[in-house]
């Protein structure tokens, strides 16, 4: 983006993946391209497989700069992504940048003014889907495939008691004591036997607590109907519990 930043001579703000990659936000196979919009159509100049140009109106309050760099603004940036990026993706950017303070109301305010503008459809599905309390991108895809596929929608950072204390649940459902550990994966430390031991106890102590509890990692996102069907079978056999 830097690189880009000093080649280019005409007015621009760095937008969609680009500009959520400068205000922090999560991404999810974003693509190669730096995203800019400009207001008018410059001549050509570096080749498309570097850069996109979008050329439409920047109005004041959707300009900031971030680092240095010109943007869009956080909320035009959750906008332009839901109209344009696959849906697992743009929820990804939508649910961090809900972490990082943006409000509903405002993404509210500006699908309302988006009218019939390209993508809006979409962009409705995204934001509704949105949630803030996710705390890493593979929450928020597991979220969004399994609610896709029809499933109930889960709730994020589950606190459950158990005889060895309280412990969180990535995600799940309370009522029916079923979570979803999401990556799942042992954090190794100088003493790996020590954390496998802390998190085998954790495992436990939840199962001994009545909860079902499945583990999720991005490898389980190759094949859906799979993840789909897991989480599924384990809510009908919580039901009949």
């Amino acid at each position: 983006m830097r690189a880009v930043a000093e080649r280019l001579t005409t007015p621009f703000w760095f937008s969609h993946t680009s500009a959520a990659v400068a205000w922090g936000c999560w991404t999810w196979q974003p693509g190669p391209q730096v995203h800019v919009t400009q207001l008018t159509r410059p001549a050509p100049g570096l080749p498309g497989d570097v850069l996109r140009r979008h050329v439409v109106p920047v109005p004041d309050a959707d300009r900031a700069v971030v680092d240095g760099l010109p943007v869009t603004s956080l909320g035009r940036t959750v906008l332009d992504c839901a109209r344009t990026l696959p849906e697992p993706s743009a929820v990804v950017v939508a649910d961090s940048a809900l972490a990082l303070g943006l409000t509903s109301a405002e993404l509210d305010d500006r699908l309302a003014g988006a009218g019939g503008a390209r993508g809006v459809r979409r962009a409705r599905r995204v934001l509704a889907a949105a949630d803030g309390a996710s705390e890493s991108p593979l929450e928020s895809l597991v979220r969004w495939h399994l609610v896709d596929a029809g499933l109930p929608r889960p709730v994020h950072a589950i606190d459950v008691p158990t005889w060895a204390g309280t412990f969180w649940v990535d995600l799940g459902w309370p009522r029916l004591r079923v979570g979803i550990e999401a990556d799942g994966a042992v954090k190794y430390d100088e003493d790996g036997r020590a954390a496998l031991l802390r998190e085998k106890r954790r495992h436990d102590a939840l199962v001994e607590s009545g909860w079902t509890i499945l583990r999720v990692t991005f490898d389980d996102l190759r094949d859906v109907a799979r993840l789909v069907a897991r989480v599924d079978h384990a809510m009908s056999a919580a039901r009949s519990r």
